[in-house]
């Protein structure tokens, strides 16, 4: 198991934060220290502290070594939009130069196990032509993919899996998160994704009323990953 992975789904709300929350906390219980990092958050709600997303702090809470808050999520933006877009508005230079230098602040703290959480899918747009997957590959991380299960999601974790391999990164691993229980052919989804996904998968978590880290950790098998 590497002591890092970078987190991503393959779309937004498909449950990224909530799995990842979920591995921290397994990892925990298996005794190991962990961190996190949110590089780029949209959606933030003014505190008397600044903005703050829920999703980072989600990420805080599972992260037993001493971090603050702009180290876990240094570029937090209020509107609920793409990343590039509330940047733009804000007027901000949204690069992954900017993002890389307090992700590998993080990743030198040295966690037994520590979690980079993208935001939406692999191919987020920052600004330029830079997107939040070659922030994946700058820091050369191993990808642990979020597949949110509901119809079209074979399509859309098959894609993702191929761009991660065509940007000479290793899929590590992957999620079955259950959004919609109602999905027709659940089983039949579930083993195709695992013929055809070339990683293990490390657990399926179903619809949960309560989805805190302690009960997701409970679907998760962090013993699977490559």
């Amino acid at each position: 198991m590497s002591p890092a992975y970078f987190i991503t789904g393959t779309d937004t709300d498909v449950g990224k934060t909530t799995i990842a929350a979920g591995l921290l906390y397994a990892a925990r219980l298996a005794g190991l220290s962990t961190a996190a990092g949110k590089p780029v958050a949209s959606g933030c709600e003014p505190s008397p502290q600044g903005l703050r997303n829920a999703d980072a702090l989600a990420l805080l809470a599972q992260s037993s070594l001493s971090l603050s808050y702009q180290e876990v999520n240094p570029i937090a933006f209020e509107p609920a939009i793409a990343p590039h877009l509330a940047a733009r508005e804000a007027g901000v230079a949204l690069t992954v130069q900017s993002l890389l230098t307090p992700m590998r602040q993080i990743l030198a703290k040295g966690a037994d196990f520590t979690l980079i959480e993208g935001a939406g899918g692999w191919r987020v747009p920052l600004a330029d032509q830079d997107n939040l997957s070659d922030l994946a590959m700058a820091l050369g991380l191993p990808v642990i993919l979020v597949v949110g299960v509901r119809l079209g999601c074979i399509n859309h974790a098959l894609l993702t899996a191929e761009a991660i391999a065509q940007d000479g990164l290793q899929l590590a691993g992957w999620v079955a998160n259950i959004i919609d229980p109602k999905t027709s052919r659940l089983e039949e989804n579930l083993a195709t994704l695992a013929e055809r996904l070339p990683a293990p998968c490390l657990g399926r978590v179903p619809k949960l009323k309560a989805a805190g880290a302690e009960a997701v950790a409970e679907h998760l098998q962090l013993d699977l990953l490559d």
